[in-house]
C-alpha cells in the first residue's frame, strides 16, 4: 500500500540551519583571503579551513539541520557510510576548487570552472545525503525542481569563489556571508521542494535498521558534536593566525622606538 507521507517544516530549526550556513561561510570566506601567502604559495591550513567552513559547517550541517527541520509522520533513519561520505565529498570539493581558483582568481573562466566543480560537489552531498535518509518507502522525485537546485549549487557556488577573493573587509564579508547563506539554504529547499516521500506500510512508525543506521532521533546529537569539533578546530586556527599576523608588528614597536631614541641622542 503506498500512500504520500506528510511532511512540514520546523521553522526555528530551518532559521537555525541559514545560520549555519552563514557562519560556515564568513569563515570560508576569511579563510580564502589567506590561502595564497605574498610569495603565491598556498597554505594547506587555510584551504582545509575554507574545506571545513564551507563545506563542513556551511553546506553539510547546514544540510542535516534542514533534514532534522522536516517533519514526518513516518519512522526514519539515516545510514552513517552515506552521511559522512557525503561530508568528505564537500570538504574535498571545496578545497580543490579554492586551490584552482586562487591561482588566479581574476580569470573567469577558471572561476565559472571551479564553480562548477564546486557545484557539482555540494549537488553530490544533498543528493547522497537524502540517500542515507532512511523510510519504509522511497522518494519521488520532481525533474524540473531536481534541475533548478542543481543550476542554483553551481551558479552559487561560482559566485561564492568570486566573493571568497572579493571580500578584503569585515563588512563585505559578512554581507557576503549572509548572501551565501541564502544561496545554499535555497539550494537545499528548492531540493527538498522536489522530493514527495511515499510509505510503503502499514507500519508508519517502524524505524528502518541497518548496520550502520542511526535513528532520526540520534541524529541532533550526530550533527551537533561534528559541528562544534569542526568549528572549534577552524576558531583555534584562524585565532592563531590572527595572532601571529600581530605579533610581528607588536614587536617592531620598541625597535622603531629605540631607533629614534638613538637619532635623536
Amino acid at each position: 500500500m503506498n500512500t504520500p507521507v506528510n511532511t512540514q517544516f520546523d521553522l526555528a530549526l530551518v532559521a537555525l540551519s541559514f545560520l549555519f550556513s552563514v557562519v560556515g561561510s564568513f569563515v570560508a570566506l576569511t579563510a580564502a583571503n589567506r590561502v595564497k601567502d605574498a610569495r603565491g604559495r598556498i597554505s594547506r591550513a587555510n584551504l582545509l579551513a575554507v574545506g571545513l567552513g564551507l563545506g563542513g559547517v556551511g553546506v553539510w550541517s547546514m544540510h542535516f539541520i534542514g533534514m532534522l527541520a522536516l517533519r514526518m509522520d513516518v519512522g526514519s533513519s539515516y545510514a552513517m557510510t552515506e552521511t559522512f561520505v557525503s561530508l568528505g565529498v564537500v570538504v574535498i570539493a571545496a578545497m580543490l576548487a579554492v586551490r584552482y581558483a586562487a591561482a588566479n582568481p581574476n580569470s573567469l573562466p577558471r572561476l565559472a570552472l571551479a564553480g562548477t566543480g564546486l557545484g557539482a560537489g555540494v549537488v553530490v552531498m544533498h543528493y547522497l545525503g537524502m540517500f542515507g535518509l532512511k523510510i519504509y518507502g522511497y522518494i519521488s522525485w520532481n525533474t524540473l525542481l531536481v534541475a533548478a537546485s542543481v543550476l542554483i549549487a553551481v551558479v552559487a557556488s561560482t559566485v561564492a569563489l568570486w566573493l571568497a577573493f572579493n571580500t578584503p573587509n569585515l563588512a563585505r564579508r559578512v554581507q557576503a556571508s549572509v548572501a551565501m547563506g541564502v544561496a545554499v539554504c535555497a539550494m537545499h529547499y528548492t531540493g527538498m521542494a522536489g522530493a514527495e516521500f511515499v510509505c510503503t506500510t502499514d507500519a508508519r512508525a517502524a524505524i528502518p535498521q541497518g548496520a550502520d543506521f542511526i535513528s532520526a532521533f540520534e541524529l541532533p546529537m550526530l550533527v551537533i558534536v561534528a559541528t562544534v569539533l569542526m568549528v572549534l578546530m577552524l576558531a583555534l586556527d584562524q585565532g592563531m593566525q590572527y595572532l601571529m599576523a600581530r605579533r610581528p608588528k607588536a614587536q617592531a614597536s620598541p625597535l622603531v622606538a629605540r631607533g629614534a631614541v638613538s637619532r635623536r641622542g
